[in-house]
């Protein structure tokens, strides 16, 4: 049974951080991994937190999903196509210039949780699909940059 709870973040702490068993990336697959950033995307496209997100740009938009499934793919143990096209991850940094708060990274975090069952459901083993959520879980605090109202 996955357990989905989402850990409070605070603007300045920053756990430790366990990367997802790699046999999620392997059993997920390139393909579907995508279409599941994909799909996580798409919902915060009509969110409260599109803002943070280029979803006016179509281009813009695609190019943020690719950034991202390439991102998750490698720290899963994929092909290291984020450094290939971006560099070094630094995601910290890389999120600076976007104002995010503790409440939209639980709704970012919300997103994950609404379709991660689903792999569990299409077969992907659960120990495999928890180690991807408590990964996002502890690592997206770190994105907290700003305080919440």
């Amino acid at each position: 049974m996955l357990n989905l709870e989402i850990m409070p973040g605070e603007l300045g702490v920053r756990p430790p951080v366990t990367k997802p068993h790699p046999g999620f990336y392997h059993q997920v697959g390139e393909e579907r991994f995508r279409k599941l950033v994909d799909d996580h995307y798409e919902l915060i496209r009509d969110s409260d937190i599109a803002f943070l997100f280029p979803v006016n740009d179509e281009e813009d938009f695609q190019h943020a999903k690719d950034n991202a499934a390439d991102f998750f793919i490698q720290i899963c143990g994929g092909p290291d196509y984020f450094n290939q096209h971006r560099g070094a991850p630094k995601m910290v940094g890389r999120h600076a210039p976007f104002r995010i708060d503790e409440p939209a990274r639980r709704r970012w975090m919300e997103f994950y949780a609404t379709l991660l069952p689903q792999l569990a459901e299409e077969g992907i083993d659960e120990a495999y699909v928890q180690s991807f959520w408590d990964y996002i879980n502890v690592f997206s605090t770190w994105m907290i940059n700003t305080p919440s109202k």
